[in-house]
């Protein structure tokens, strides 16, 4: 069961989720159990508490929390790591944001969305909803893959190699912040998610 959280300003209509989607779709996993891919709130506070309700129903049936895998893409995979955090369960980073308050303390102001052209507002009280779900560390590097691109034009990938030092990474040279090379991955990501727990 997957629950997928995309990045700033981005939406379900992103080319990593719609890969993944079709992919689960062929293997018969359409579910609400298997599968959740939600529009994001732009307030931190309000994503995470979505994720967290999605997450706990799609947990509603499992045997273990390792049953679940969030996969974040950068915003995404900052709101992953939280979630992983507080409820047990796996998580893939792919380019995640790693000092997002940091990062996107630049960002407060007018926004369009990327897939929709939707204006978006991003206030400056967000930041510290961003600063208030900071995990400096993970507790447990097993339940966590980090799939970091060398190429990302937007975040820095030696940042997020450092930051899960511990976890099972996959350091792409190249590519970039949106992954265009993500189908080569997705079979090594779902490997991963769609492993039996521990």
């Amino acid at each position: 069961m997957i629950l997928y959280l995309h990045g700033f300003r981005s939406s379900p209509q992103s080319f990593k989720a719609r890969l993944m989607a079709e992919a689960l779709a062929a293997q018969g996993l359409t579910g609400e159990r298997d599968w959740q891919c939600p529009q994001l709130p732009v307030s931190p506070r309000e994503a995470l508490e979505l994720s967290m309700t999605l997450a706990r129903r799609q947990l509603e049936t499992a045997s273990s929390p390792r049953e679940l895998t969030v996969i974040g893409s950068s915003l995404g995979g900052y709101y992953a790591t939280w979630l992983a955090e507080q409820l047990g369960c796996k998580a893939v980073l792919l380019n995640p944001a790693v000092e997002a308050a940091r990062d996107l303390a630049t960002q407060v102001g007018s926004h369009r969305m990327y897939h929709s052209d939707a204006p978006m507002e991003f206030r400056p009280e967000y930041v510290d909803e961003l600063r208030a779900a900071y995990v400096p560390a993970v507790t447990q590097p097993d339940r966590y893959f980090l799939i970091a691109a060398t190429g990302d034009e937007v975040l820095d990938w030696r940042e997020m190699r450092d930051r899960f030092a511990r976890c099972r990474q996959r350091i792409i040279p190249g590519s970039d912040h949106g992954l265009s090379d993500f189908a080569q991955w997705l079979p090594e990501v779902l490997d991963f998610a769609q492993s039996a727990p521990n």
